[in-house]
C-alpha cells in the first residue's frame, strides 16, 4: 500500500478529454450564468483531506442549489448561511447516536474534512436554482474514478452510503478491505426510512478505534 500518494499524483490520470470538457462546459456556463460552487471552491474536499489523510468518506448527491450555500463539500454550508434541512437531520441522528444535546449553530462541516472526512459529491457544480442541473455532463466518470482510487490504494476506510443515489457507488468499494455502512438518506423525505436511529457516527468511531485510528469528534464544528 503506498501511503505517499496523494491526490495530485491520482488525479493526473484524469486529464483526459472528458475533463477538460467539463471544465471548459463549465467556465462557458459561468460567463451567463449563476454556478455553484465558485471556481475557487470546487475541488474543496481535495484541498480540506488529503489522500493520506482520509479515515471516512460521505458520498453525497449535486451541491446545493440556493444561492451561496455550495460551498465544496457534501452536506455542507457557509458559516452565514441557514442550516438545510438534510445537515438538521444529521445533527439530529448525531445527537440521539451519542446521547448529546449539542446545539450546532452553523452547517460548515470544514472541521470534519480537516479530520480526514472525504465530503465528496458525486456532482460537483449545478446551476442556481436547478438540481441536478450537471447530472449528465461528466461528473460522474471522474468521481467514480475518485471512489475507485480510494478504494484502491487505502485500507480500512469508513464509507456512509446515505440514501440511493449513494449506494450506486457501493460496487466501487472493496468490501474487502474497507467497511461500508448504508441508510436512506437524511434528506426530510427520507431519514424516516432507516437514516434516523442508524448510529453512523459511533459504529464509524468504533471501526476507527479497532483499526487504529483516531475517532472523529463530530461535535467538533
Amino acid at each position: 500500500m503506498n501511503s505517499s500518494l496523494t491526490w495530485k499524483d491520482l488525479l493526473s490520470q484524469e486529464k483526459k478529454k472528458y475533463f477538460f470538457n467539463i471544465i471548459n462546459y463549465i467556465k462557458k456556463e459561468r460567463l451567463t450564468k449563476i454556478i455553484y460552487p465558485s471556481s475557487k471552491d470546487m475541488f474543496k474536499a481535495f484541498l480540506l483531506t488529503d489522500f493520506d489523510k482520509i479515515k471516512v468518506v460521505i458520498i453525497g448527491q449535486d451541491p446545493y442549489f440556493s444561492n451561496n450555500q455550495a460551498h465544496g463539500l457534501a452536506f455542507s454550508v457557509p458559516k452565514n448561511q441557514n442550516i438545510p434541512p438534510s445537515l438538521k437531520n444529521i445533527y439530529k441522528e448525531l445527537n440521539n447516536d451519542f446521547k448529546k444535546k449539542y446545539i450546532f449553530n452553523h452547517g460548515c462541516l470544514e472541521s470534519w474534512a480537516k479530520q480526514g472526512v472525504f465530503l465528496l459529491n458525486t456532482i460537483l457544480t449545478v446551476e442556481l436554482g436547478k438540481p441536478k442541473s450537471h447530472n449528465n455532463i461528466g461528473w460522474q466518470i471522474f468521481t467514480n474514478k475518485v471512489i475507485s482510487h480510494i478504494s484502491k490504494y487505502k485500507q480500512s476506510i469508513v464509507f456512509l452510503l446515505w440514501g440511493n443515489d449513494a449506494q450506486k457507488k457501493y460496487n466501487l468499494i472493496d468490501n474487502n478491505k474497507h467497511y461500508i455502512l448504508k441508510s436512506s438518506h437524511p434528506s426530510p423525505l427520507s431519514a424516516h426510512r432507516g437514516f434516523l436511529g442508524c448510529k453512523h457516527f459511533s459504529k464509524t468511531n468504533e471501526i476507527l478505534v479497532k483499526c487504529k485510528k483516531k475517532a472523529i469528534n463530530w461535535f467538533d464544528i
